[in-house]
């Protein structure tokens, strides 16, 4: 236990100090110039010049822009309008259109104030090289943006984490339920009674781990239901759909439960190291921070993390509306791990008897 109780926590400290942080930095930024002048391409480039935007490219039009969104690979749209210059110059006058992701409130809050500042700044400027090339005394021009929040349109925080917490329940409840299971039969002796009965090992594991499975499926039900009548969280996709991926992602985290328990031989073994995984794994799920915030070692190492496609997948469907093909490539990923997952927890129980 020394090794546990030191060691791990120390590997804790050294990962989750650089991961877990709220700075908001590597905004997924796209735009839609509709004016494709010199003024137009400075403003984008103010953005570009950014340290807190990552520039990915010019839509063609509002409703491809939509799409990506929808699929989160942009966080956030600048729409330049037709006759932006002209106007400027003319007017002294004009609009920008500004659409967030707005899932994470907070996120969202911080990205608008980012968007604002550099476009005050654009402002600024633009108003100095105007009258520097005419000798005309020229009002001051003012641009406006005006914030379209989807997805969360009041920023209500709560609309954010009461689906993350969900996936908390479902995950902390199922996994140590299911590695704690077959080390107290350790513990009593019965493991070695089993063993030696003609019922086979694939029923025995079945028969221990599909209780936890239907827990975690009810466990699902209930926070759903809660998170309707007192939070009043919107589900704008398929129930069907959130179902069929949680009885997948349960299918991983019973997994992980059997192969750690494989290798403990006391509950409380079991607990200890289960909590150290479900510590990392939420802190790096993008449940609190966003992903796209950490180093990119850390990025990657959030790849190999279950709750993260779990967290992803009911903020699309509850909150996004997303349909099975906007989620499919989460649902592979899962469906792949749940298989190595649980091919390693019977290889290893299978060794260890």
């Amino acid at each position: 236990m020394l090794p546990i109780i030191f060691v791990l926590p120390i590997l804790q400290l050294v990962i989750l100090s650089n991961a877990a942080t709220f700075e908001v930095k590597n905004i997924k930024f796209g735009y839609i110039d509709n004016d494709h002048t010199s003024t137009s391409r400075a403003l984008v480039e103010k953005f570009n010049a950014s340290t807190y935007f990552d520039v990915l490219t010019d839509f063609p039009s509002e409703a491809f822009a939509s799409s990506e969104m929808l699929k989160g690979k942009v966080d956030v749209v600048l729409e330049i309008p037709h006759y932006f210059e002209r106007d400027l110059q003319k007017e002294k006058y004009n609009n920008l259109g500004v659409t967030i992701n707005a899932i994470d409130g907070a996120a969202a809050g911080v990205e608008n104030v980012y968007v604002n500042q550099i476009v005050q700044n654009f402002n600024q400027h633009l108003k100095v090289d105007l009258l520097q090339v005419s000798d005309k005394q020229i009002q001051p021009i003012y641009i406006e943006t005006i914030p379209l929040f989807w997805y969360n349109e009041t920023l209500n925080y709560k609309t954010f984490m009461v689906p993350g917490i969900l996936v908390l329940l479902v995950t902390m409840i199922t996994l140590f339920l299911s590695g704690m299971n077959i080390v107290r039969e350790k513990e009593i002796g019965t493991l070695e009674q089993i063993n030696v009965t003609p019922i086979k090992k694939s029923q025995f594991i079945i028969g221990k781990l599909f209780p936890f499975w239907v827990v975690g499926m009810a466990l699902l039900t209930i926070g759903l239901i809660l998170a309707k009548l007192i939070f009043d969280v919107p589900m704008l996709g398929s129930l069907v759909l959130l179902y069929a991926y949680t009885s997948i992602y349960i299918l991983v985290i019973l997994g992980m439960g059997l192969f750690i328990s494989n290798f403990t031989d006391t509950q409380q073994q079991a607990m200890f190291i289960a909590w150290f995984f479900v510590v990392i794994f939420i802190l790096m799920s993008g449940l609190f921070t966003p992903i796209e915030s950490m180093p990119k070692w850390a990025q990657i190492v959030t790849e190999f993390n279950p709750i993260k496609y779990f967290v992803e997948v009911i903020r699309m469907v509850m909150l996004k509306g997303s349909g099975f093909m906007d989620i499919l490539p989460l649902g592979l990923k899962t469906l792949a791990y749940a298989i190595v997952m649980n091919g390693l927890a019977v290889w290893s129980y299978k060794k260890t008897n």
